[in-house]
């Protein structure tokens, strides 16, 4: 129930890879036969990953993580326009490899802006346009949340952006192969995403750059994504991506249904099963297949701890640290208590999940709730104010 963290390979996937670990062994910009092989590979992965997204080869990318996607983007789209401007605007409750690529680029001299969201986490395009300047030279707002799952209007907000304005970025890691994602209608000149998010393997992502978009690289070295992304490419992480990207367009509309189908089980469920639980995230414009919660009284780790127990793995926006226990900045932003967040939960579905499943947890979840609130003190001091 943690597939927001990790997901396997389908076993098509895999497949796609071993020719690149072993016998086609060569460097894509090596001029012999060996190098041919590998060289194709990557080209004809350029080309799927393009077409999950609607958009042309020779604006893709690749990266290792969607992280380094993000980094890129940012860094490098702000970093090419300094001298137009250097002013950011991003929101609330983006992932922390975009906030704190725009931390860096504050510490160059950019000012940034940051968007609050409602308490389903939504974003206000009105409140997006209200925030562009004149020396506004990048908006970055992502597609959908990975920690809530709640899908963000960007074609309305690209509508409102002014026409040469700022670049406008979206981190859709979470969204490309889970839900349809369409750069031509989303109204973007840069994206973000990851295979690992739609069954390809770790360490494979790219940044889909609009034709004709200046961006700045983050390193120096060699030719190979056109300069923009140097270092020799890892083939079977590229391989394995364009054969992801290709059955995540051929079999989504199945997933979908699937995932949301399992996703209201479970959501219904808790809300049912679990008192003092709470939904976090828009209730219909949310990825198929998270459910999220915040179970009052008590901590998310420690739910994850007697999960574990059980056999059931899910995620918590919560963070030990040495001498705290952090909520998660995007419950924050939605104006969610401390208090209350520190007992949020997620649960990521996958292919690999059933009814059966689902059953489990909501069999298991309340028993670990009911022992870790009889420890709590914060839900003896709330029972004992009921009873007066």
């Amino acid at each position: 129930m943690d597939h927001a963290g990790a997901m396997p390979l389908l076993p098509e996937v895999r497949e796609a890879m071993l020719p690149y670990l072993n016998e086609i062994f060569g460097n894509p910009q090596s001029l012999h036969a060996w190098g041919d092989g590998a060289r194709e590979a990557v080209e004809e992965a350029r080309e799927k990953v393009a077409s999950l997204i609607g958009g042309s080869a020779e604006e893709i990318i690749f990266t290792a993580s969607g992280t380094e996607a993000n980094n890129l983007a940012i860094k490098g789209l702000a970093r090419a326009r300094a001298d137009k401007g250097k002013h950011i605007v991003i929101s609330a409750i983006e992932h922390f490899s975009v906030m704190n690529s725009a931390r860096t680029l504050q510490k160059e001299g950019f000012e940034v802006t940051l968007v609050p969201v409602d308490g389903y986490g939504v974003i206000d395009p009105d409140e997006v346009s209200r925030n562009i300047r004149n020396d506004t030279v990048l908006v970055s707002i992502m597609h959908a949340n990975g920690e809530v799952g709640t899908i963000e209007p960007i074609v309305e907000i690209a509508k409102r952006l002014p026409k040469d304005g700022p670049i406008f970025h979206t981190d859709a890691v979470a969204s490309t192969g889970n839900i349809p994602v369409d750069v031509k209608t989303m109204g973007v000149q840069a994206l973000s995403l990851a295979g690992n998010q739609f069954y390809g393997p770790k360490g494979s992502a790219a940044l889909w750059l609009k034709r004709g978009v200046r961006m700045l690289p983050l390193m120096d070295g060699g030719i190979q994504e056109g300069g923009r992304r140097p270092g020799t490419e890892d083939v079977p992480a590229i391989a394995g991506l364009g054969k992801a990207a290709e059955l995540a367009q051929k079999n989504l509309p199945e997933r979908m249904q699937r995932l949301t189908q399992l996703r209201d089980l479970l959501i219904n469920g808790v809300l049912s099963g679990v008192e003092h639980s709470m939904l976090t995230g828009h209730p219909v414009q949310r990825l198929p297949a998270y459910a999220s919660f915040c179970l009052n009284f008590i901590e998310g780790e420690a739910i994850l701890m007697l999960l574990n127990s059980h056999g059931i793995a899910a995620a918590s926006g919560s963070a030990c640290t040495s001498r705290a226990l952090k909520a998660s900045h995007v419950l924050l932003a939605m104006r969610i208590s401390h208090e209350v967040a520190q007992g949020s939960m997620l649960f990521s579905l996958g292919l690999d999940n059933n009814e059966d499943d689902v059953n489990y947890v909501l069999e298991k979840l309340p028993q670990v709730v009911d022992r870790l609130r009889q420890m709590s003190p914060l839900y003896s001091k709330y029972m004992k104010e009921q009873r007066g």
